[in-house]
């Protein structure tokens, strides 16, 4: 479950998954992490306020997240230069930028690289024109673990207030959701 499967779920179904396993295995490794997991990820499940972090930008300057919340929506994005999906999802997100940025929408790239030159050669490459932050420590990053990320590419889509409205929309979803908000 923990390997193979857990990154589908959503935090209740987390739960309901656990609740079936005999009493004998809460205290498992495994178990553990997924109660952990369920209990992050309903933090900042819609609803709830994002939560704010600190990281490293491409100068090395350090960069606090919620210094980007409050002109408008910001998608914040789970990314590195090594996932292909990834990198085949960045056109999308560069299109959604480009056609809502005027709008007051913004992305800010969290990367989950471990290679400086490799993440900055995708920024440039992919015209990824907006705030980029990276510990460049692999799946250890401190934002990933605040928002109970199991895959990349994943997604959080945060309202002017902070609030968290939308997790992991992508692709044709990420463009209807944007098209709804700013039709308003």
């Amino acid at each position: 479950m923990f390997r193979n499967y857990s990154y589908n779920l959503s935090p209740e179904e987390i739960n309901a998954h656990l609740a079936l396993l005999d009493p004998s295995l809460g205290g498992s490794q495994y178990v553990q992490i997924l109660r952990g997991l369920a209990e992050k990820q309903a933090a900042v499940a819609p609803g709830n306020k994002a939560i704010d972090f600190v990281s490293t930008g491409p100068n090395g300057e350090k960069v606090r997240f919620s210094d980007h919340l409050g002109k408008g929506y910001v998608l914040l994005d789970f990314w590195a230069a090594w996932c292909g999906p990834c990198r085949r999802e960045n056109p999308n997100i560069v299109a959604a930028y480009r056609k809502y940025k005027d709008k007051g929408f913004t992305v800010f790239g969290v990367s989950l690289d471990k290679d400086k030159a490799s993440w900055l050669k995708a920024i440039k490459d992919d015209g990824l024109d907006w705030a980029q932050v990276s510990d460049l420590a692999f799946w250890n990053t401190e934002a990933v673990a605040l928002y109970g990320v199991r895959f990349i590419p994943s997604n959080v889509l945060i309202d002017p207030d902070g609030v968290v409205v939308a997790r992991n929309i992508k692709g044709e979803e990420l463009q209807e959701t944007l098209e709804k908000i700013y039709k308003q």
